[in-house]
């Protein structure tokens, strides 16, 4: 059954971001399972999926079923309720507490047939059950087209200039990057969009050279080196190349140097316009 209320919906826009946060933050584990089902490299189907059901948006709207519905709704409600059920003379169906507590028009039917004469809406009695479940799915896919972000795909990207492009990986990449790491680079990826996401915040699930690593001097002098798989202003955990789990105490006499090979795109990320952008795009993806 669908949950209700607008917290769910709203919990759509920090969906990825918290997913993303999970796998990629300074104390974030990258041996574990989480951490290795890498949200960011799902197919959209996958990741509406995983969305939907941390929203908690019930089953899969019947896509046929809401083309069916659709022009019914036009019909029937769209004067009231706005072409998209968001809303016109009468409410948003969005976030209608009956909407979100049905599934496949088990609430909904019976609720529309008999109506809310005393609310203005008239009951569709003579209406047959199966049409009003088509409208059922109807508003459904509209809830899932508001609430869940999971899905959505960026269609088209490659919009830059492509020897401008070049000239910015010259200028700003080339003391840590060789012509050998750019080579087919294009053929790397399987959308434009994850090349950019890649260059501009490479995932270290992705490559294991890009740990946080760090060396822990003692106050007894002795040195750790590890990968960083915990840290706050308390403690610091690494796991060294053995795999052995050390976890120090961040106490007066102990320093901690961290190595991040990612600190280089952090930096660029703070300056990268649109325009370089777009121009860095279409150059990595022409180089096949």
């Amino acid at each position: 059954m669908r949950r209700t209320g607008c917290v769910g919906l709203a919990a759509g826009l920090v969906m990825l971001a918290g997913l993303a946060l999970a796998q990629e933050g300074p104390g974030a584990d990258q041996t574990s399972p989480q951490h290795q089902a890498s949200y960011q490299n799902m197919t959209p189907e996958q990741r509406a999926t995983a969305t939907r059901e941390f929203l908690g948006l019930g089953t899969k709207p019947d896509r046929e079923a809401a083309a069916r519905g659709a022009p019914l709704f036009q019909r029937n409600c769209a004067f009231c309720h706005g072409s998209q059920a968001r809303g016109a003379t009468g409410p948003s169906l969005i976030t209608s507490d009956v909407v979100l507590s049905d599934d496949h028009g088990e609430r909904l039917v019976p609720y529309v047939q008999k109506g809310r004469p005393d609310q203005g809406m008239p009951a569709f009695a003579s209406m047959a059950e199966g049409k009003l479940k088509d409208i059922a799915e109807f508003l459904h896919l509209q809830v899932e087209e508001v609430a869940n972000r999971g899905g959505y795909q960026v269609l088209n990207i490659l919009v830059g200039d492509k020897a401008k492009g070049q000239a910015y990986v010259e200028a700003h990449c080339a003391s840590c990057h060789t012509p050998e790491n750019f080579a087919h680079i294009g053929s790397r990826f399987q959308s434009p969009e994850r090349l950019q996401r890649a260059w501009i915040w490479p995932a270290r699930s992705d490559n294991p050279k890009l740990a946080v690593t760090a060396t822990v001097r003692t106050r007894g002098g002795a040195a750790l080196v590890g990968r960083v798989t915990q840290i706050s202003d308390f403690r610091i955990t690494l796991v060294d190349a053995e795999g052995h789990k050390s976890s120090i105490e961040r106490e007066p006499g102990v320093t901690v140097q961290i190595h991040d090979p990612r600190a280089a795109h952090e930096q660029i990320v703070m300056t990268l316009s649109n325009e370089d952008m777009h121009n860095v795009t279409a150059w990595l993806a022409s180089l096949k």
